[in-house]
């Protein structure tokens, strides 16, 4: 299964209680299917006390379906679905995903 969504993608919430809000992917889970995006699904979790931290309830973002969330385009910043096209990027040939609404290869 692939996905067209990347670490560092700013995309948009289709479904469930954060419908509409955006934020950047901060991890992609391929083999599972699923995003982590930033502000988006956060639940709160209790954490031990370590060395490190302090511990007690910590909010964290969860993981949620790639189905669930779409592209926003960086360069007209509408959401959009993502085509794939052949062409070059720093001098390697590559696999390029361009916008569906503007033609914005990235």
């Amino acid at each position: 299964m692939s996905m067209s969504i990347k670490k560092g993608d700013k995309v948009e919430v289709l479904s469930g209680k954060d419908r509409g809000k955006q934020g950047v992917v901060l991890r992609a889970l391929p083999s599972e299917g699923k995003v982590v995006v930033e502000g988006v699904a956060v639940a709160k979790k209790a954490v031990k006390p370590t060395q490190g931290n302090q511990g007690g309830i910590v909010p964290t973002e969860m993981p949620i379906d790639a189905s669930n969330v779409n592209l926003v385009c960086p360069a007209c910043g509408k959401r959009t679905r993502v085509g794939h096209e052949a062409g070059e990027l720093d001098g390697h040939k590559t696999k390029l995903r361009v916008c569906k609404k503007c033609g914005h290869k990235f």
